[in-house]
């Protein structure tokens, strides 16, 4: 397992149990006390965590400004996505006008989608090629493309967004937290995402619930504005929205 897929996982595991053990991440992980060590170590000198004697606590103000690759994403939690994918696809009806966001779980929802009547538009040339594949019919937009989400960003990208009207909009986060709303760690990928959400009808947010509790760098949407789907809600007050599905 990459250093980076184990960090990912020992950071999800803090945000879920706000602690954790040695011994715990040791029989998680499957590796051994000193490369854990080495971890919670390199962890806690990013500002990620707290290293405390046995293990390691969440850290409240932890603000996340970098991000795993696609493909280092694509391997974390992915039950928890496919689940909260096929349900969103369902949602969406003929004729519907949709946009899909960049993203490991939206990339999922192109799996269980049936709907041919619909449009797609997307900003992750991934999600265009698959929809195009499959029959569906979609729009790519264009723009300067991010290698490490595969997303397009840009003005370009934006001015284009600005001239359309969604009726359903899917949005991935890499944090969630009632303050700070959904995050994500990149300024220009923040501004596509806060430009398609404001023109989207109704507003879906897919995250598996470890994003909950943690917070990147720039908001782009508040945790009040879209429906979040995600596959259990273990965050204290979070618990009490209306607008979360559990699937």
């Amino acid at each position: 397992m990459l250093t980076e897929q184990r960090h990912e996982i020992i950071l999800n595991l803090i945000s879920e149990r706000r602690s954790v053990t040695v011994t715990e991440l040791k029989e998680i992980l499957n590796t051994s006390e000193s490369t854990i060590r080495r971890d919670l170590n390199t962890l806690d000198e990013q500002g990620k965590l707290t290293k405390v004697f046995g293990g390691a606590v969440e850290k409240e103000t932890s603000v996340f400004t970098t991000e795993l690759s696609v493909s280092q994403k694509s391997e974390v939690n992915i039950e928890e996505k496919k689940q909260i994918a096929m349900y969103a696809a369902k949602l969406i009806m003929s004729d519907d006008f949709v946009y899909i966001d960049a993203g490991t779980t939206t990339e999922h929802m192109i799996d269980y989608l049936e709907e041919k009547n619909a449009t797609y538009v997307t900003n992750a040339v991934t999600h265009a090629r698959k929809l195009a594949v499959a029959g569906f019919k979609v729009i790519l937009i264009g723009g300067e493309l991010k290698g490490i989400t595969e997303a397009v960003v840009g003005n370009q990208a934006i001015l284009t967004i600005d001239r359309m009207n969604f009726n359903k909009g899917f949005f991935g986060s890499n944090g969630i937290t009632e303050k700070s709303g959904f995050t994500t760690p990149d300024i220009n990928e923040a501004l596509v995402k806060e430009t398609a959400f404001n023109h989207c009808h109704f507003k879906y947010v897919l995250a598996d619930s470890s994003k909950f509790g943690k917070t990147s760098a720039v908001t782009f949407g508040n945790i009040g504005e879209a429906t979040i789907i995600t596959d259990s809600t273990k965050k204290g007050n979070l618990l009490k929205l209306p607008n979360i599905i559990t699937v």
